[in-house]
């Protein structure tokens, strides 16, 4: 169930965002954390983020090498600093909370003036 970038941002733009989403195989679980990454993500980041979904039962030494515990597990490694929610996704306020996502908030180049 390793699945290549799911990638709403244009083909070779640099997303905002790069989620890397660590799951077992094709359990109920790991479908609800799926679906509610998906949602957050179209609903919140409006195109500008890249997810990769891992199973680690596929990728044992991918989930190693990012030390995953438990699944599913989130990781934000896009931008800085590189941030974990553990869980099936479904408390939107704590994904975005415990991922420090604020996409309206999101610095801005400003003029000097």
């Amino acid at each position: 169930m390793s699945e290549p970038a799911s990638e709403p941002a244009s083909a070779g733009s640099t997303p905002g965002y790069l989620l890397k989403l660590y799951i077992t195989g094709t359990s109920p679980r790991a479908a609800s954390a799926i679906a509610n990454l998906q949602r957050i993500c179209e609903q919140e980041l409006r195109g500008q983020y890249q997810i990769e979904i891992i199973d680690v039962l596929e990728r044992p030494e991918v989930a190693e090498t990012d030390k995953i515990l438990a699944t599913p597990t989130l990781i934000k490694q896009l931008p800085p600093p590189l941030r974990r929610v553990i869980g099936d996704l479904s408390d939107k306020e704590k994904v975005l909370l415990g991922l420090e996502v604020r996409p309206d908030s999101r610095p801005t180049t400003r003029d000097a003036t």
